[in-house]
C-alpha cells in the first residue's frame, strides 16, 4: 500500500492521519515530561501515595491518562487546521515551569505536581491550539484530585468531618441496639475501641469520592443541565454517607468477629466497601433525579 493510500485509509477510519509522524512530533514532549516528572512520581509512589490517605493518587493519574487517550482522536479532529495559541501558551508554559522549579526545590507538592496540569495545557495550546485544550479539559481537570493538599489544610478540615462521621455512626448503631459509645472520634462497642482515622473520613477521602462522582457524570453524559448540576452537588453528602457506611461496617465486623478481623477488613476491603457504596448511592440518586425530571415533564 502506498503512503498516500495509507493516509486516505486513516482519514476514512476517522483516526489521526499518521501515527508515526505524530510520534516523531510528540516524542520531544514525552521525553521532556518524563525527565521532569519521573523523579516526582518516584517520590510519590515511595512516599505519600503509599499511605492510606493518598492511595487514590495513582488511580486518579491512571484514569486521567485513560480519559486523555480516549479523547485523543476527537481532539485531533477538532484541532485539525486550527491555529495554535502561542500568545497564551508560552506564558502558561513559563508559569508552569516556575511552579515546578519552586515546588521541586522547596518540596511543595501542591506546586510540583500541580505544575503538570499547567504544562500539559500549555503544550496543547502550543501544539494544537485552543480547540485541543477544550477537547481535553476534563482529563486535565480530573488531575486536580491527585494533587496532595497541604497538611495543615487537610488536618483543619478532616477533624470536623471525622467527628461528624463518628457521631452519625454511633447514633445509627445505638438505634440498632448495639452497645456503643463515643469519645470524640473514638468509638467503643463492647470491649473494642476503634479510632476513626483520616483514611476513613478525611478530606482526601472526600476528594476521592468527588472524583468518582465527576467521572461518573463524564461517562454517563446526561443532557439535562439540572440533573448534572444536582448530582454534582449531591456527591458531597453521598461521600459523607459512604464514609458512614464504611465506619459502621468496620465497627460491626470488629464487634462480631474480633479486632483481628476488623483490622484485616480495614486493610483489605474497607476501600472497596467505600467505593462500592458510593457508586451505588450515586446511581440511586441519579435514578431518583431521572424519575423526578420525567414526572415534571409528564406534568407539563
Amino acid at each position: 500500500m502506498s503512503i498516500n493510500s495509507s493516509i486516505i485509509a486513516d482519514r476514512q477510519s476517522g483516526q489521526p492521519e499518521n501515527w508515526r509522524n505524530q510520534l516523531v512530533i510528540w516524542l520531544p514532549v514525552i521525553v521532556g515530561l518524563t525527565v521532569l516528572y519521573l523523579p516526582s512520581l518516584t517520590d510519590l509512589f515511595n512516599g505519600i501515595w503509599a499511605t492510606d490517605e493518598q492511595a487514590h493518587g495513582p488511580i486518579v493519574l491512571g484514569v486521567a491518562c485513560w480519559l486523555a487517550y480516549r479523547k485523543w482522536p476527537h481532539m485531533w479532529r477538532v484541532s485539525e487546521d486550527q491555529p495554535t495559541a502561542a500568545a497564551i501558551g508560552w506564558p502558561i508554559l513559563i508559569f508552569g515551569l516556575l511552579f515546578y522549579i519552586i515546588g521541586r526545590s522547596q518540596e511543595v507538592l501542591i506546586l510540583e505536581i500541580g505544575s503538570a496540569i499547567w504544562l500539559l495545557a500549555a503544550i496543547l495550546l502550543l501544539m494544537r491550539g485552543s480547540a485541543a485544550l477544550k477537547a481535553q479539559w476534563f482529563p486535565l481537570f480530573f488531575m486536580l484530585f491527585m494533587i496532595p493538599l497541604p497538611g495543615q489544610v487537610v488536618d483543619t478540615v478532616t477533624m470536623p468531618m471525622k467527628m461528624a462521621v463518628s457521631y452519625v455512626a454511633e447514633h445509627i448503631l445505638f438505634w440498632l441496639n448495639y452497645p456503643i459509645g463515643r469519645n470524640g472520634v473514638i468509638l467503643q462497642i463492647g470491649q473494642y475501641k476503634l479510632l476513626v482515622a483520616d483514611a476513613c473520613a478525611g478530606l482526601q477521602t472526600l476528594f476521592t469520592l468527588e472524583a468518582l462522582g465527576l467521572l461518573y457524570l463524564n461517562i454517563v453524559r446526561h443532557d439535562s443541565f439540572f440533573r448534572n448540576v444536582a448530582l454534582a452537588i449531591l456527591i458531597v453528602p453521598i461521600s459523607f454517607t459512604a464514609n458512614v457506611i464504611r465506619v459502621i461496617v468496620l465497627t460491626l465486623i470488629t464487634y462480631h468477629f474480633g479486632d483481628e478481623a476488623g483490622q484485616g477488613f480495614l486493610h483489605g476491603f474497607a476501600g472497596m466497601v467505600l467505593f462500592l457504596s458510593a457508586l451505588l448511592l450515586i446511581m440511586f440518586v441519579d435514578s431518583l433525579l431521572r424519575f423526578t425530571i420525567r414526572e415534571q415533564e409528564l406534568a407539563h
